[in-house]
């Protein structure tokens, strides 16, 4: 597949966010990296386009690589995408995704913006990564790096040759809708929580499809046949043993019947601008849970019936709960959507299922979570199950005041900085001196394809 590599950084090569991109690349020799310095060349672009057009015109994807700047990509990207508009081939079905690098500061604009953009142009928008500034430095940044890429590379139908030895099989993508049930082949069993009224043909359709075409066991749970005996009171009483002061079973419930499960569908009708009070019911007796995020890791679908397109907030309380959760969210199918939707969402899930697919938060995730982990830790004494929990997982770990090396050397970078003559020496060499250890991580790279 060939790859054109829209690089928006104005430090060309010496950016941090294509070398996710260079390491990438270094594992996938079967595919055709193309990069244009969109960032550092925009001017001679702007002359003359011609170059820019044919290799946008030979791409079968179009891979957007920038820095997150002040909300949204560089000005040097933006003009581009001005004259991709003006001076552009037509791209109309080719596939387009994004990979950037940031602190998580409104990274989720960013990207916004840019599949706002690729829409504009006929591009297909595939989901796009979305990694600090430093994931690469660490093994755990490396593997979602890779992951991202096979998962991207499952989205358009390529086969993902590179994937470990100890990964399942790759789930082909849906082509056609399934015209029968398959046999139920896979382990695990994945649950659908669901307020479906009796004679809500539409919502019950859409369950039925998405069970169908699930190849591991479904379990539908529906939230009116359990009988909730209040609301949430916040009182407390879960922040301090992890039960309910009410006595319905809900506590044996929800650990059984739902957070068992290795994947969870939420399937609801829109009723005034949310899912309604009863699912609402269901996420306040989750109270604790909404801060100890117990199903981390559990990739999560949702089968909406209703106008979600004129939803925005809604969306937005998806996105965020799964995010905030560490959950992967596989996907969002809309009655007014096309039906195969549906099966798209039930095959993206089963690829995360398999192949336990977890990619770096973004600014919903990494804020939201920081902010109760800070509350949890001023609270630790009340809310001791939640402590305990943010505790063992290693969520305290990464406060500032413990990386007393780094906030050392940005100082004495700092003092250096304000010397105009060591700044005036030191010229390009800041950029130079930030790849080094990036560096360090291509040079094992190569090593381990070596190996493979």
């Amino acid at each position: 597949m060939n790859i054109l590599v829209l690089n928006g950084s104005p430090a060309g090569t010496n950016s941090i966010t294509l070398q996710t991109v260079n390491y990438i690349e270094k594992f996938f020799p079967e595919q055709h990296f193309d990069v244009l310095h969109v960032g550092q060349r925009i001017k001679s672009m702007e002359k003359d386009f011609a170059l820019c057009a044919q290799a946008l015109a030979a791409a079968d994807l179009i891979l957007f690589c920038y820095p997150v700047y002040t909300f949204l990509a560089p000005a040097q990207l933006h003009r581009f995408i001005e004259l991709m508009k003006e001076k552009g081939p037509d791209l109309t079905g080719k596939f387009a995704a994004q990979i950037t690098t940031s602190k998580h500061f409104y990274d989720v604009t960013a990207h916004r913006f840019i599949e706002d953009n690729c829409r504009d142009l006929g591009l297909v928008c595939l989901q796009g990564l979305s990694a600090d500034m430093d994931d690469l430095l660490t093994e755990k940044g490396q593997k979602q790096a890779l992951d991202y890429f096979r998962f991207l590379l499952w989205q358009t139908g390529e086969p993902a040759d590179a994937a470990p030895e100890k990964d399942p099989a790759a789930v082909a993508p849906a082509k056609e809708p399934a015209d029968a049930a398959p046999a139920k082949t896979q382990d695990g069993r994945v649950v659908i929580v669901t307020d479906a009224a009796p004679d809500d043909a539409e919502l019950q359709a859409m369950i039925a499809r998405f069970t169908a075409r699930m190849p591991r066991p479904t379990d539908v749970v529906n939230l009116r046949e359990f009988s909730f005996a209040g609301g949430c009171l916040g009182c407390f009483r879960c922040a301090a043993d992890g039960t309910c002061v009410y006595k319905d079973g809900f506590d044996t419930f929800l650990r059984t019947r739902i957070q068992t499960a290795d994947a969870t569908v939420y399937a609801y009708r829109i009723k005034d601008h949310s899912m309604g009070s009863l699912f609402k019911t269901y996420d306040d007796r989750q109270f604790c849970n909404g801060h100890r995020t117990v199903t981390m890791g559990k990739p999560v679908a949702y089968l909406v019936a209703g106008g979600l397109a004129a939803e925005p907030n809604l969306q937005l309380l998806m996105e965020s709960r799964a995010q905030v959760g560490g959950n992967f969210l596989a996907g969002i199918a809309v009655s007014t959507d096309v039906p195969e939707a549906v099966d798209r969402t039930a095959d993206t899930l089963e690829y995360a299922i398999a192949h336990q697919l977890q990619l770096p938060a973004n600014f919903y995730g990494v804020g939201g979570l920081k902010i109760f982990r800070d509350l949890i830790y001023q609270m630790q004494g009340l809310m001791r199950e939640d402590h305990r929990f943010y505790k063992s997982h290693g969520f305290y770990d990464d406060f500032p005041q413990k990386r007393k090396g780094r906030i050392a050397a940005m100082y004495l970078v700092g003092g250096m900085m304000k010397n105009k003559k060591l700044r005036k020496k030191m010229g390009n060499k800041m950029t130079e001196g930030m790849m080094l250890p990036y560096q360090k991580i291509m040079k094992k790279a190569e090593k381990e394809r070596g190996r493979s």
